[in-house]
């Protein structure tokens, strides 16, 4: 079995590099000839670039290839031969010849714009990239009829960016009702927005379409495409021009850190750091390796602290309460705590209304600590760290201009950012893998355009670093021998002409579980009581069978048996007692008994023991509630809320229960010692981290029983 799957493997294996090294050359050459100068342009013939009907495609998708078609200076004709004769036959079939095509004419047009400075302001750019969603959804000539309406749709709307946000200020579904265009559905998006590194991840492309038609009834118009992909220009600029020279020197960013945002830079929108019981205002911004803040003296700013998220220093960052003197009074911060801080750093985001902002920086900074934990998890170098890098920054560009444009505030289950969506995601861990493969066949070394390609080279061409390639588009330099190297390449990523990618394929089986666990997560939400007291009771009905074992004991301790609770305590008297003689002889062999060493607490006032003492409360408070959570989900097992899982966990009772009948002792105890040690040797390490993992998600998965909570009448109180 292992030897037949080793050898489907490397079948696979090869029939995708046959299909990438052919789409490669194709688009290479095509490519190479699209780059012609002017002048030789000029000196060809009229119809060197004339465009004629293709038969199979529909009237809008011939529109489209035209378009594509003058883009590229290439004839319709030669295109078609050239993916004809280049590409693999399987995607090739009539069923799909038409879509295939489009999608071949489009992603070389798409990768043309996107060599134009500030492609994305270009109204060329997002009219044609809509177009071909579009036209993807009816590239047949038979779905002609459906597509006529269409045609119109190379009208620009030339509102300016006043109009544009007084526009947008009412509901986006106004937006959709002005204007009586085609609109594009999940597939064509999918399928073309991720052509475009800047526009879409193949991760998060669902999330963002989920995003971006939440109030258009799941169909994106052009309007709200449009308005995306201003509001991520904008972004990107912002991010371009971000590091001025005063901003610079404070920081003192080493090369290849790239500023991602900043905050409290507006008097209105101010940023507390708290440590301790101290707290002082400044500006907070956010790198690819760090976060820096930095204090507002008397009209200028101090010297930045610098909280690394690169460097594995055991990072927490989460949620926390925070307000004056330390008192735990808002839902507005962000804490972060390592080993290079002595204590916890709290970053404060006031606002009257809500924490959008606390939770937006919490995931952009979340995003980066998992991008780096994802690349020291592989042993990332070079050209792929940074690739991981830039696909990471993209996505927390991606974010803001969707938060900037539309005040949208996404779940963990449709986050925008590829790390955190899969971490949070259930097999969340597959869709890593599958990024690292791909990262692994990433090569930037180029191949020059004159020098003929051998079959040794043929064999070794790989994907290359689209999202690194696009932050060189734009300013942004994570790596200056990447982008010389691989400038002149076609950079093929995520999307292939016909196929799907693995990556897309693990997205994809991730989101099919992820209605599960979106379910359960929601009955979680659900029995959620606030107040110790509230808990307290929850937790005293939960744990009824153990109060009743209690209880017994209790009669035993009661001596209201005098018999009964005799033979008890002798019992129990003797077996602690030759337990622990037997340790102390086994352990101990005659040693001196050591005094106990016993370091006091530091002095404190009294504001901060009530503190402590609130923070006490606090905590205790979150594990009754963590415990009433996992009680609740154990009596969802135990009465079959959810038979997949009821069936299961007693499938692995009886298993056990066989085990230990049939099983002796010393051979159970060998093989949990056993595990117990081998659990985080190498070459276990990546299975025991996958089977937890899973177990988590089973557990994730399964939802709480109800609970009713059942208010007594005070009135009848006081009568009794």
């Amino acid at each position: 079995m292992p030897a037949t799957t080793e050898k489907e493997k490397e079948n696979k294996t090869g029939a995708l590099d046959i299909i990438f090294r052919s789409q490669h050359r194709s688009l290479k050459a095509l490519l190479n000839r699209g780059n012609k100068s002017s002048s030789e342009l000029s000196n060809s013939s009229n119809g060197g670039t004339s465009s004629q009907l293709i038969d199979c495609l529909s009237a809008f998708a011939n529109s489209v290839v035209a378009r594509c078609s003058k883009i590229l200076q290439i004839p319709t004709q030669e295109l078609q031969q050239r993916f004809e004769t280049e590409l693999p036959e399987g995607v090739k079939q009539p069923s799909s010849y038409a879509k295939n095509f489009l999608e071949f004419c489009s992603y070389l047009a798409l990768f043309q714009l996107s060599r134009i400075p500030d492609y994305l302001s270009k109204k060329e750019f997002r009219r044609l990239s809509y177009d071909v969603m579009l036209a993807w959804e009816a590239p047949d000539a038979e779905s002609e009829s459906l597509t006529k309406e269409t045609t119109s749709g190379s009208n620009q709307q030339s509102e300016d960016e006043d109009g544009w946000s007084l526009f947008y200020s009412s509901s986006t579904k106004t937006a959709v009702q002005v204007d009586e265009e085609k609109t594009v559905g999940p597939e064509a998006f999918a399928r073309i927005a991720p052509a475009c590194a800047a526009v879409a991840d193949i991760i998060t492309v669902h999330n963002l379409f989920e995003a971006l038609t939440s109030s258009s009834g799941h169909r994106l118009h052009f309007l709200i495409y449009d308005k995306y992909l201003r509001s991520l220009d904008k972004v990107i600029k912002s991010a371009k021009n971000a590091p001025g020279p005063t901003l610079f020197s404070n920081l003192q960013l080493v090369e290849g850190e790239i500023i991602l945002d900043i905050d409290g830079t507006v008097p209105t929108q101010p940023v507390l750091q708290h440590v301790g019981i101290s707290a002082w205002p400044g500006r907070l911004t956010l790198t690819n390796y760090a976060l820096y803040f930095e204090s507002l003296g008397v009209g200028l700013y101090d010297k930045a602290s610098r909280y690394d998220l690169a460097t594995d220093m055991k990072q927490v960052i989460k949620p926390e309460l925070t307000g004056p003197l330390g008192a735990r009074l808002f839902d507005k911060a962000v804490m972060y705590k390592s080993t290079s801080v002595s204590e916890p750093v709290y970053l404060e985001f006031p606002e009257f209304k809500g924490s959008s902002r606390r939770d937006y920086w919490l995931d952009i900074c979340i995003e980066i600590l998992h991008v780096h934990k994802f690349i020291r998890k592989y042993n990332l170098r070079e050209v792929q760290q940074s690739e991981a890098l830039a696909r990471a920054i993209l996505g927390i560009f991606r974010n803001r201009a969707v938060r900037e444009a539309f005040h949208i505030y996404l779940s963990q289950y449709k986050s925008l950012l590829a790390f955190n969506l899969a971490e949070s995601l259930p097999g969340g861990d597959l869709i890593s893998e599958a990024l690292y493969k791909c990262l692994a066949l990433l090569n930037t070394s180029a191949i020059q355009d004159d020098v003929p390609v051998s079959s040794s080279a043929e064999q070794n061409l790989k994907i290359f670093p689209v999202s690194l390639f696009t932050l060189s588009r734009h300013g942004l330099i994570l790596q200056k021998e990447a982008v010389m190297n691989g400038e002149a390449m076609f950079p093929v990523g995520d999307v292939w002409v016909g196929e799907t990618n693995p990556l897309e394929m693990a997205v994809k089986q991730s989101i099919w579980h992820k209605g599960k666990a979106e379910a359960a997560q929601a009955t979680v939400e659900q029995v959620k009581v606030e107040g110790i007291d509230t808990n307290v009771a929850v937790m005293k009905e939960l744990l009824f069978p153990v109060i009743v074992c209690a209880e017994r004991l209790q009669l035993l301790a009661s001596w209201e048996d005098p018999l009964k609770s005799t033979v008890f305590l002798l019992l129990t008297g003797f077996v602690i007692i030759s337990l622990v003689m037997l340790s102390c002889r086994h352990f101990n062999k005659g040693k001196p008994l050591e005094a106990f060493r016993v370091t006091p607490p530091p002095h404190r006032s009294a504001v901060e023991l009530l503190l402590a003492l609130q923070d006490g409360i606090s905590q205790i408070e979150g594990i009754i509630q963590d415990g009433n959570i996992i009680l609740l989900k154990i009596r969802a097992i135990l009465f079959a809320m959810l038979p997949q899982a009821t069936d299961t966990v007693a499938f692995l009772l009886v298993f056990a229960a066989l085990i230990l009948a049939f099983c002796p002792i010393k051979y159970i105890t060998i093989l949990i010692l056993v595990e117990a040690f081998t659990r985080q040797m190498p070459l276990r390490k990546d299975s025991s981290d996958r089977l937890v993992r899973r177990v988590r998600e089973w557990w994730i998965r399964i939802p709480a029983a109800p609970v009713q909570l059942i208010k007594t009448d005070s009135k009848k109180k006081k009568k009794k």
